[in-house]
């Protein structure tokens, strides 16, 4: 069952579930729009960090490989700033990694969804579907690429993706021990 806005506020503030929490969902700061983050009804809206942000280059010749995944097939990208915000440019038609602001805990009996932001939608910014099994902790490493022929921004410090909190019966088998656990807030490479 997708979980509400009540119990996440009770696992952030009781058990820190998400680290740092946003009881509300914020919409403007300083004066200035932001890309909504916070909890919202049935979800939390996580940020994404200025601490590093990560795109695919174009090595001609080279194969990414996720079970040999070498760090070159990624180049940096700068964090500019402007009066909308921080922000990072996602080129045309690539793929970017990011990381996001808040550390999770995630309970022994919940999954976690990471879906993408409409707002981000509808400028052509796809988001990866990507889960935070049972027992995981850490910064999510999130994923985008850019469909449209723009270049685009990905501000930091606003939200990016929303989390939905899924609960079920107990598992066997957590998250823990296992290969991307206790990520920092830094871009963490495919491993195998």
């Amino acid at each position: 069952m997708i979980k509400p806005d009540s119990w996440i506020l009770d696992q952030c503030l009781n058990h820190g579930m998400i680290a740092p929490f946003v009881p509300s969902l914020v919409r403007e700061e300083d004066g200035r729009p932001v890309i909504s983050y916070g909890l919202s009804s049935y979800g939390y809206d996580i940020r994404l960090s200025p601490a590093e942000f990560r795109v695919f280059r174009h090595v001609p010749g080279t194969v990414v490989d996720p079970k040999r995944f070498s760090e070159r097939s990624l180049e940096a990208v700068e964090l500019h700033h402007d009066d909308l915000g921080a922000y990072f440019i996602l080129p045309a038609h690539s793929y970017g990694l990011g990381v996001a602001v808040e550390r999770l805990e995630v309970p022994d009996n919940v999954t976690v969804i990471c879906i993408g932001k409409s707002t981000y939608a509808r400028a052509g910014i796809i988001a990866n579907l990507t889960p935070a099994e049972a027992g995981w902790r850490g910064h999510l490493t999130l994923e985008f690429s850019n469909s449209s022929s723009a270049d685009a921004r990905l501000y930091a410090n606003e939200g990016v993706v929303q989390l939905l909190f899924f609960e079920g019966e107990p598992c066997l088998l957590t998250y823990e021990g296992r290969k991307y656990q206790d990520q920092e807030e830094r871009v963490t490479l495919a491993r195998v």
